[in-house]
């Protein structure tokens, strides 16, 4: 696969809610071409991934 079905394979993941196979298909096309649009979906992949706000988890 190239790139880009890598990075559109990621995104169709990412609509579903399956942020893993979407961060694990963004490094794919990172991995085949470091200048990918996927640098920056990995990058609101991790956002998501470090978002934490005190007010919605109330242990």
């Amino acid at each position: 696969m190239t790139a880009e079905e890598y990075l559109k394979l990621g995104n169709d993941y990412r609509k579903k809610g399956d942020f893993k196979n979407a961060m694990n298909c963004y490094l794919e096309a990172i991995d085949l071409d470091p200048d990918s649009p996927a640098v920056e979906a990995k990058k609101m992949l991790e956002a998501i991934f470090s978002f934490y706000n005190k007010d919605a988890y109330n242990p």
